[in-house]
């Protein structure tokens, strides 16, 4: 039976862990989808082939392993507030508390360790709150994934990484959602990424020119509306509207694939124009996909940035809620940013990064 413990009662047993045994820390990025976000998703991706643009961030979700008490497993959440124990009997109980760890966990030992249930403590941190729009449930499964191999020495490459963690939440845990998460966290950079039938994927790590990447960061604003969304609905809706043939979804999910090219070519060519202009039609394709994608908040808030200078923006995620990406010219940078934070929105720069998921030992 589980045991829920305090989280101050296992930092102070963390500190008192074996000499022998180090800790292992993993982190993967965040990232931001630029174009296509919605076509990894099945049963478009199954039916038609998927194409997304995206890039990591500076935002990081950390995870760390620690030795616990003998015959126990110990997780915690930093963000939630949560920590739990339970016994180290396989597997351990899916019950609402902490699944993406636990069904991490279950996974790895039943995956490569026959089985066993090996006493550990993981702990869990994010530099993004829940329903963010930047991923952040894969990628914390990705971070956790990413740790365990490092602790238990499994050879796992980056595409083993990424299925893995989708599988985690897809199979082992049923949740609705898509592809490009799990790969972009693992991965890192700029990615074009295509999603094919049964569960393919083919990473394209885009060789962007210094310059290029630097003037996209001084354009990118990230502005968070203050709405932490459920992303499983809107995933949810937008696959019925494909299933059942709806032809104003799947006529936005094809263009959507389109603007993941093009979205594409611009990067590489450093048409920054072309880039700001993809960039809108997209977030109006996107609108299409299912209900709920654009709100009254969202809407207000990229008006309000349009009218202070910016020169296109949209909703990176399943939409509803979470950061919005704007595009805007350096000179109009201020104006823009006083102007949201004028309606009571946090606005933030960003930058991106090379890197994908990554473990080391301490």
């Amino acid at each position: 039976m589980a045991r829920q413990g305090e989280i101050g009662a296992m930092s102070a047993g963390a500190a008192g862990r074996a000499k022998s045994e180090p800790r292992v820390r993993a982190r993967a990025p965040l990232r931001l989808g630029l174009a296509g976000g919605g076509t990894d998703v099945s049963p478009y991706a199954d039916l038609h082939g998927g194409a997304v643009m995206n890039v990591t961030i500076d935002r990081y979700i950390y995870a760390s392993i620690d030795p616990a008490p003998a015959g126990e497993v110990v997780l915690e959440s930093q963000d939630l507030g949560l920590a739990v124990r339970y016994p180290a009997v396989a597997p351990l109980p899916l019950d609402g508390r902490l699944d993406l760890l636990k069904a991490a966990y279950n996974r790895i030992m039943r995956d490569f360790l026959d089985g066993r249930t090996v006493p550990l403590r993981l702990a869990t941190y994010s530099e993004a709150p829940p329903g963010s729009g930047l991923g952040s449930s894969s990628t914390l499964v990705v971070a956790v994934v990413q740790a365990l191999a490092e602790r238990f020495s499994l050879p796992l490459g980056e595409y083993d990484i990424a299925r893995l963690a989708y599988v985690i939440e897809r199979q082992d845990l049923g949740l609705a959602g898509g592809r490009q998460d799990q790969y972009a966290a693992t991965f890192g950079g700029f990615n074009f990424m295509e999603f094919r039938a049964d569960d393919a994927v083919i990473v394209n790590p885009l060789r962007i020119k210094p310059w290029i990447a630097s003037e996209l960061e001084a354009r990118t604003l990230l502005c968070f509306t203050g709405v932490s969304r459920e992303s499983a609905a809107i995933i949810a809706e937008q696959a019925r509207n494909v299933a059942q043939g709806a032809s104003r979804s799947v006529e936005a999910m094809h263009r959507l694939k389109a603007a993941a090219v093009a979205m594409k070519e611009a990067l590489l060519t450093g048409d920054l124009d072309a880039l700001a202009a993809t960039l809108r039609e997209g977030w109006q394709s996107k609108r299409e996909m299912a209900q709920g994608i654009a709100t009254s908040t969202i809407d207000q808030a990229i008006e309000t940035a349009m009218a202070a200078g910016a020169i296109g923006g949209k909703v990176s995620g399943a939409g509803g809620g979470g950061f919005i990406m704007f595009l805007v010219p350096l000179e109009r940078r201020r104006a823009v940013t006083e102007a949201l934070a004028a309606r009571g929105h946090r606005v933030e720069g960003v930058r991106f990064t090379a890197e994908g998921a990554t473990a080391w030992r301490i």
